[in-house]
């Protein structure tokens, strides 16, 4: 079994991303599986290149995203990606779409596929804020989930695909007075999710 865990790189300024801060600390398997962890580029473009790449030469059980969020106080498990990409700044290859689809003609939304309650319950009890969130927002992020997704009902792969959102990282809530999650912390939260979401994947195989 193999998983695959993604952050972003800095952007819009930063020289951290709190995301990748996070999946950096976590182990290098767990439950058995190998986790293989990989950073993305804050680009639309390349993200839409790049996703489907990885999936086809890893073929995981589980992808799981993680991206930054700035202003939220606890981990955000996503539960849906919608068709659009509408940035509020330039991407870090200083595109800034407005109102443009990801893919043009493709359904208008896709759900996670990880069990999102489910893995919301498992990172509070392991001690870790987090709550279920609605919308990913219309950034790369939600370009990410939305890609991976897409690309997984298109050619009918098994692979479960789900997006985490991480808070700020203390530093950077430092200089803007937000609110913050120290890296740890939230690697525990999403060493929880991928727990999870491995222990779902096992009841719909039987292979318990």
């Amino acid at each position: 079994m193999k998983i695959i865990v993604s952050g972003f790189e800095p952007f819009g300024g930063d020289k951290t991303n709190s995301s990748w801060e996070a999946v950096k600390l976590l182990p290098d398997s767990l439950e058995g599986a190998e986790v293989v962890k990989v950073q993305l580029p804050v680009s639309f473009r390349k993200v839409k290149d790049l996703i489907p790449l990885i999936l086809e030469e890893h073929k995981p059980t589980l992808l799981l995203l993680t991206g930054q969020a700035s202003g939220i106080s606890s981990l955000h498990v996503e539960r849906v990606a919608i068709n659009v990409m509408d940035a509020r700044i330039a991407d870090n290859d200083n595109y800034k779409p407005e109102d443009e689809p990801i893919y043009p003609g493709a359904p208008a939304a896709y759900f996670a596929t990880i069990p999102v309650k489910r893995a919301v319950e498992s990172i509070r009890a392991a001690g870790v804020p987090a709550a279920v969130s609605n919308s990913a927002g219309t950034f790369v992020c939600n370009a990410a989930m939305y890609t991976a997704l897409h690309y997984v009902e298109s050619v009918k792969m098994g692979t479960l695909v789900g997006f985490v959102h991480v808070p700020a990282s203390p530093l950077q809530a430092l200089q803007g007075n937000i609110p913050s999650m120290a890296p740890g912390l939230a690697a525990r939260g999403i060493e929880a999710c991928i727990k999870a979401c491995i222990q779902y994947q096992r009841t719909i195989t039987g292979d318990l």
